[in-house]
């Protein structure tokens, strides 16, 4: 899927913001909204992995 998604947004790059022809027309999302797509979809990812970024308390052993 990853290949896919950004092949989608290359092809999204390079080609027209909106075409209109005799069928109708068409409108493509804007490249920041489709990079902040597949930035949550990473992160929603790596979430899955290995549970993201945590940050933990540590409290070291022995007498104070």
């Amino acid at each position: 899927m990853p290949d896919q998604l950004d092949e989608a947004i290359r092809q999204n790059a390079i080609g027209p913001k909106s075409a209109s022809g005799d069928a109708g027309s068409m409108e493509q999302h804007l490249l920041p909204h489709q990079l902040a797509v597949d930035r949550y979809l990473e992160s929603k990812k790596a979430m899955k992995r290995g549970r993201g970024f945590r940050v933990t308390k540590v409290v070291p052993s022995g007498a104070v």
